[in-house]
């Protein structure tokens, strides 16, 4: 009697964790990007997920772009008066 082996459970396992690492990625990169371009998008996670909202800015400013940040802040101050 032969054993069964764990290696297709293993394969299929691998590729299905590389396949919702890929998703994740190409998900956050969209994310981003829609961030990026929306100051009202970046309002609203500002009210439902403000750590989301730190870690873009913090990104942006470890890539050297500056300003986004006061930018909202302004607009934001400025909507409320």
């Amino acid at each position: 009697m032969g054993r069964k082996t764990l290696e297709p459970f293993a394969r299929r396992a691998f590729k299905t964790i590389i396949l919702l690492e890929v998703a994740g990625v190409f998900g956050a990169f969209y994310l981003f990007h829609k961030m990026n371009s929306s100051r009202d998008l970046r309002s609203t996670m500002n009210r439902d997920l403000p750590f989301v909202l730190e870690a873009y800015y913090k990104s942006n400013e470890l890539a050297g772009v500056y300003g986004i940040r006061e930018g909202d802040q302004k607009a934001w101050s400025a909507k409320k008066s």
